[in-house]
């Protein structure tokens, strides 16, 4: 029950019988599905760190505890807040609560819960009898959201007091949004007595926002309470309520928050469907994150990875944007990183194709190739680009090849002719490109920045060698799929070359490593000393040691003679394993190495990094007052040391990765990973769905699709102490498999079924088992690399093994 109390409007409402009035279903109801689903509780000491409400239009940032500090470096202090890309629409809000005269703030929560699809901020008991909780949920394809205030009163008797919100509205434009015009202006806000809602316009831009509670209840205008400092030229307001609770009774007041980039009619017309349409928005975004946790869906004995796997699905949904003008697609990470990038996506996309997300593959590669060519025309793939269009970096070296082998791992799931005949243009172009403008002596190995953006390091990178030998590996089936034989032939020769240079000139035998990059002596030693410096700041003395040595050595070199060289120990010289065009012994030899530039959650980045206190380094990462990644941990590059560990047959050390990795689940916000371990950087990060997926269901359930001719081949490669583990509902093209695997003693049962009875079940199992069994009748099996291989089709089929 709503009462207005002191207005200046009041003559015109009075009519209204508030008492009269019912509480709408659809707020109890919100509140009672949250009741039944499994929300993850934060820690008390991260209360004052960041979470996200996310929609694909709009989303919301603030403090756990339900503050809206300054946030983020992007722009200085302003990624926090409520954005609807390409605009920010206000810096937060804050409420107040008055009873018996006493006016309290609503602050400093004591506890946070977060769902899948929403969050709740709990401040406990506020007065005798009296609890408040604040829930956030952003519905899908709205330029809204809601935020519900639930009041509980535990007392046999009626409670009343003022409720007043304030909306700290700031409209300002994306980062480099004054490269295409976008200047910020000092807002003006307008509160409309007959709709009962507030506007405010940027003055010199459609720019808007609005906010209000339930259509047709009166509200009290106030001067802003509880607000709090922000930068920019926006403005606050606030209004108040009277509230009357009865004994042993709850109340919800909502808060709708609309925007729009061109009109107020436009933002009005959003906040009317929010007020109309929130029971039925909140089914539908229920039952589309249902289907994201049933899309490959795991059982697995360790149930903390599994569970990290499921909310890294999650984490990435947090993530799509879908930006008028532009497309839809997924930023790289919040708060800093809404906007798109080719390489994160690249990477991303290998998890969200394996676990059924191709309708946000599909858009988000349409968007990242309209961008490169807009802005390159040329092939080449961009590296960052703002939700307003403006380009940042126009591509690194090794994104372009690693989109031409995002193009191929999608085509293998869906089996889409079409797809590849769309983009394999850009394959062609992208390796021209690669090759004859950035391979100045012709040696087919790519000069410039790879995934390393180290001042100065911009040679011949590992990483770009590697992804360039895969990406010209994977052209030379597409060309074959589409008729270019000889483009085919040469490509493939490319790719052989690539591969006896990366195992040869790049390898660096003292070390037990391939080098970071292959340059001159004299660019090695200018990069030498920069290295020094960084470990001696970071107070490393192995690695200055090591440095030194090396640079000693390097003297007596001639300057300009070219070679391997090993400085950082940067984690890119793992990617020759990740996509495996290491030899056997070398790999081996270079994933033992590997093993040394770790601590428990995880690789480092730059290896000189660490020291031995990295071994016990399990709290909170301590970075730089600038925002670094110096000394730190990354989920990328552990997901990368576990893809290379399975792929040369050793699950146990991918297993190991993957729980170093999960060791940072829910460390600081509960549901996700940060993008540096545990607590650094982006609170959520879309590329953690590939460090999980793809050494999850492409390596330890073996799930290697060829969709465009309907055969799916696998070969589970489980750790040794993983016994029973299942997987369903794998989208493959149009068809649908599920995996049953269990192990005990010297027998093995791998039980397939698909919806699509006539495609191809190629399954693999260890030589070791002689006798196999296919639907309960042995049979032959061919042999290779180790694997005894059975060929079928059928819905359902069971192969035993037994050694």
């Amino acid at each position: 029950m709503f009462r207005i109390t002191k207005s200046l409007f009041a003559c015109q409402l009075l009519a209204l019988c508030w008492s009269c009035q019912r509480q709408p279903d659809s707020f109890s109801q919100i509140f009672q599905d949250l009741e039944n689903q499994e929300g993850l509780e934060g820690k008390t000491e991260y209360l004052s760190s960041p979470f996200a409400a996310a929609g694909d239009r709009m989303y919301m940032v603030g403090h756990q505890d339900g503050t809206f500090p300054d946030l983020g470096w992007h722009v200085q202090g302003e990624m926090g807040g409520i954005w609807l890309h390409p605009i920010k629409l206000m810096d937060g809000f804050s409420a107040q609560l008055s009873i018996n005269g006493q006016a309290q703030c609503l602050e400093k929560a004591q506890k946070f819960t977060n769902y899948p699809n929403s969050n709740v901020v709990h401040y406990g008991e506020v007065a005798k009898g009296l609890s408040v909780e604040r829930l956030h949920f952003v519905p899908d394809r709205r330029e809204g959201m809601v935020v519900l205030y639930r009041f509980k009163n535990a007392e046999e008797t009626e409670s009343t007091f003022d409720f007043s919100w304030n909306a700290q509205v700031d409209l300002r434009p994306v980062w480099l949004g004054e490269e295409n015009g976008m200047n910020d202006e000092e807002d003006q806000i307008s509160f409309n007595e007959l709709t009962g809602t507030f506007t405010a316009k940027d003055s010199g831009n459609d720019w808007f926002t609005t906010w209000g509670t339930e259509a047709g209840i009166p509200l009290s205008l106030r001067d802003p309470a509880c607000g709090f400092e922000t930068k920019g030229k926006g403005a606050a307001a606030a209004f108040t309520v009277t509230i009357q609770i009865p004994a042993r009774s709850e109340l919800v007041v909502p808060i709708f928050i609309a925007g729009s980039t061109e009109s107020e009619l436009k933002a009005m017309e959003t906040l009317a469907d929010l007020r109309e349409n929130l029971s039925n928005d909140w089914q539908l975004k229920k039952e589309r994150y249902q289907s994201i946790f049933e899309n490959t869906q795991i059982n697995i004995p360790d149930k903390e990875l599994q569970k990290a796997y499921e909310w890294t699905k999650y984490n990435t949904d947090w993530l799509v944007r879908e930006v008028p003008g532009m497309g839809r697609g997924f930023g790289a990470g919040l708060p800093d990183y809404p906007w798109f990038f080719g390489v994160d996506s690249e990477y991303t996309i290998q998890g969200l194709i394996a676990t059924g997300r191709k309708e946000l593959v599909y858009s988000t590669m349409e968007l990242i190739h309209h961008l490169s060519e807009k802005t390159n025309g040329n092939g080449r793939i961009i590296h960052e680009a703002s939700t307003n269009g403006v380009v940042f970096n126009p591509g690194n070296i090794n994104e372009t090849p690693q989109w031409v082998s995002t193009v191929w791992e999608v085509y293998r799931w869906t089996g889409d002719r079409e797809f590849l005949e769309k983009y394999f243009p850009s394959v062609e172009k992208g390796l021209n490109w690669l090759l004859e403008e950035n391979d100045e002596d012709g040696n087919l190995l790519a000069d410039g920045y790879g995934m390393m953006e180290i001042h100065g390091l911009e040679s011949e990178m590992i990483d770009v060698a590697a992804y360039s030998y895969q990406a010209f590996a994977d052209a030379a089936k597409m060309a074959e799929i589409l008729g270019k034989t000889q483009l085919s032939e040469s490509y493939q020769q490319t790719a052989e070359t690539l591969k006896e240079k990366i195992n040869s000139d790049f390898w660096v035998e003292e070390f037990g490593s391939y080098a970071d990059f292959i340059g001159t002596a004299e660019e090695a030693l200018h990069l030498i000393d920069g290295a020094i410096i960084r470990a001696d700041t970071l107070d490393k003395p192995w690695a200055v040691a090591e440095l030194e040595a090396t640079k000693a050595k390097l003297s007596t070199l001639p300057k300009d003679q070219k070679q391997g060289f090993v400085l950082y120990h940067n984690w890119v010289v793992n990617t020759p394993m990740e996509v495996g065009v290491a030899d056997v012994d070398k790999a081996n030899l270079a994933l033992e190495t590997a093993k040394k530039y770790t601590n428990p959650f995880g690789t480092f980045v730059t290896g000189i990094d660490r020291d031995e206190s990295a071994e016990t380094e399990e709290g909170s990462f301590s970075g730089s007052q600038v925002f670094s990644y110096t000394g730190a941990v990354m989920t990328l590059p552990t997901g990368v040391s576990a893809i290379g560990e399975n792929k040369y047959g050793n699950p146990d050390g991918a297993l190991d990765y993957l729980q170093r990795m999960t060791r940072s689940f829910g460390f600081a916000l509960p549901g996700s990973i940060y993008e540096v371990s545990p607590d650094y950087g982006m609170f959520t990060q879309a590329w953690n769905l590939y460090s999980y997926a793809v050494p999850i269901v492409t390596q330890f359930f073996g799930i290697q699709p060829d969709a465009g001719n309907k055969v799916i081949h696998i070969r589970p490669q489980m750790p040794s102490q993983w016994e029973n583990a299942s997987i369903q509902n794998v989208q493959i093209g149009e068809n649908e498999i599920s995996i049953t695997y269990q192990k005990s003693g010297n027998e093995l049962m791998i039980e397939v079924e698909q919806s699509q009875k006539k495609w191809g079940l190629s399954i693999e199992i260890p030589e070791s088992y002689q006798q196999v069994k296919v639907l309960g009748k042995e049979v032959s099996s061919d042999t290779q690399n180790g694997y005894r291989r059975i060929l079928m089709t059928g819905a359902k089929v069971r192969v035993e093994g037994k050694e």
